[in-house]
Order: C-alpha cells, then sequence, then structure tokens
C-alpha cells in the first residue's frame, strides 16, 4: 500500500510541474484517467490534502492555492540542489514510464552499461569513509588490476556512473561499469577538509581530468545551432556574447580536455574555436587530419 501512495505522490508532482497551475477537479479528473489508477475513481479533497502533506514530510516541497489560478509548487527543499533535482526528475520520468508500460514499444529510451551494480557499494563506503579494494578493467590494459582505492565523490556523465577516488596514483576516475569486484575494507580514511566536489569538477567540462590550467574559450556557433546551446547550456561558465559575422558567440571558462574538444568537433563546421589560439590551432590540425583521410581514394 505504501509503494502505491508513493507512486501518487510522484504522479502529483510530476501534474503540477507539468501543468504550474491547476485546479482540484482538473487534479481529480486526470487521477481519474491515469492508468495508475486500477478503480478510475476520483481523487477526493481530502485525499488529496493527505498526499499534499506527505509530499512536504518526504520531499520537503510546498503545495499551495492560488484562489484564482488554482494548486502550483511554491517551493521546494531541492531548489538548487543538483543531486536532489536529478533524483525527483528520475523518480517522474519512471513514473512516466509505469503509466505508459502498455506503450513501452513506442517509448524508447537509451541503453546504458550496467554501472549501478556498485553504486550502492560505493556510496556505502564513502558514507563509512573506508577504503575500498578495487579490481578494475582497464580499457587500456589487457588484464585487470587490483588496487586500493579511497572513494571522494560518484559523478553521472553520459549514461555512465563514475566515481572519484584516491590512491598511490593520485585522484582518478574510474568507471562503475569497468568494476570487476570491489570490497570495502576495515581500513578508514578521511577526506581533506578543503575538498568540495562541485567545485573540482567545475572547472572541467565531464569526466576527462587533465593536469591542464583553466582558459576562457571563444565559440562562434551557427545561427540555427546556437538555440541548442542556449536551451542546454555546455557548462555552467557559459555566456552568449555580441554576435560576430551574424554568429552568436558563447564563452567559457575551463580546462579544454578532451571530452570538450569532442564536443566541439561533433558540430563540424557549425561551431568555430576563435579563442585561445592553441585550441583554435588544435582544431584546425584536427580537421586537416580529417580532409587528408576523407581525401583518400
Amino acid at each position: 500500500m505504501a509503494k502505491n501512495f508513493f507512486k501518487r505522490y510522484i504522479w502529483l508532482v510530476d501534474l503540477l510541474s507539468r501543468r504550474k497551475y491547476i485546479s482540484l477537479q482538473d487534479i481529480s479528473d486526470e487521477w481519474r484517467k491515469s492508468p495508475l489508477n486500477d478503480t478510475h475513481a476520483p481523487l477526493s479533497e481530502r485525499t488529496f490534502f493527505n498526499h499534499r502533506d506527505a509530499i512536504f514530510d518526504i520531499f520537503g516541497i510546498e503545495i499551495k492555492n492560488d484562489r484564482s489560478l488554482g494548486f502550483y509548487i511554491a517551493s521546494s527543499d531541492m531548489d538548487g540542489d543538483s543531486t536532489g533535482e536529478w533524483m525527483l526528475h528520475t523518480l517522474c520520468l519512471n513514473n512516466v514510464l509505469q503509466e505508459n508500460a502498455d506503450m513501452k514499444n513506442r517509448i524508447l529510451v537509451e541503453k546504458a552499461p550496467s554501472s549501478e551494480n556498485h553504486l550502492t557499494e560505493v556510496i556505502s563506503a564513502m558514507r563509512a569513509g573506508r577504503v575500498i579494494s578495487l579490481t578494475y578493467q582497464s580499457f587500456y590494459h589487457q588484464e585487470p588490476s587490483t588496487f586500493n582505492v579511497w572513494p571522494y565523490c560518484v559523478k553521472y556523465f553520459r549514461q555512465r556512473w563514475y566515481m572519484l577516488g584516491d590512491s598511490d596514483l593520485g585522484l582518478r576516475l574510474y568507471s562503475l561499469d569497468r568494476f570487476v569486484d570491489m570490497e570495502e575494507l576495515d581500513q578508514t580514511f578521511e577526506i581533506p577538509e578543503e575538498f568540495d566536489a562541485e567545485e573540482f569538477f567545475n572547472k572541467y567540462f565531464g569526466v576527462c581530468l587533465e593536469d591542464s590550467p583553466v582558459v576562457d574559450i571563444v565559440l562562434r556557433v551557427e545561427d540555427s545551432q546556437a538555440k541548442y546551446f542556449r536551451s542546454l547550456p555546455k557548462h555552467s561558465s557559459q555566456k552568449e556574447t555580441d554576435p560576430i559575422d551574424g554568429w552568436p558567440v558563447f564563452t567559457y571558462r575551463l580546462v579544454p580536455t578532451y571530452d570538450f574538444r569532442q564536443e566541439i568537433l561533433s558540430y563540424g563546421a557549425d561551431v568555430e574555436v576563435l579563442a585561445p589560439e592553441s585550441l583554435r590551432k588544435e582544431m584546425a590540425d584536427i580537421a586537416v587530419a580529417m580532409n587528408k583521410l576523407y581525401r583518400k581514394k
């Protein structure tokens, strides 16, 4: 029963998020039509207010009523909490998929490596401050290797979970889908007080860590592609400046890592690097090499 009520809470939060403002009558009508509602009974006023209180207790999401517009999400403890917002978004998405399970052959999602197998164990070791013995299969070695790691944090990027850990090799990122085995040891460790996970990754585009300085990067973007840049910024430092020759210009302050360079290259001739000169030259050299490759007979 508790599981069913939890699904209702997620359904209600998702509905309010999508509709912004909605009357109690419309909420009841939407619930009557929901595939989660086996009886197709309306949502009573008493039940709605019980759900509202439970949602506040569980998620810290406050639902209020505007007499002229209807009910709406007034505030949330998750505002500004990227992890909490991501978790709630994931729950809402899962709810939508469950509601429409009968259409699963028409709802396509990307398949991802099974990296969640070790996620719980890694987080458990992080919470306990314990060292883990990790057996890891790198793409760069034929055989897996086993070593001790101090797990600092985990990061989700492009369908994969990664663990940032310290070892005799220094801070490294390890993809959870390449874990062969892991064991939580009795040995404990402490993360340096000055370490901040969000600040650590703020200078990077994704999960490639390079010991290079942060630089100001300027991109000139073809107008139609610029719309995608605006709707989903490439990095938290993204800013749009005055156009050059009719093309929008975006600036970034980060380390021009391999994955960021690959991101730029994925747009082909629709994105031009204006600065720094070193990155512009590197992109030009790659373009020349690709031109030679495709001109081969």
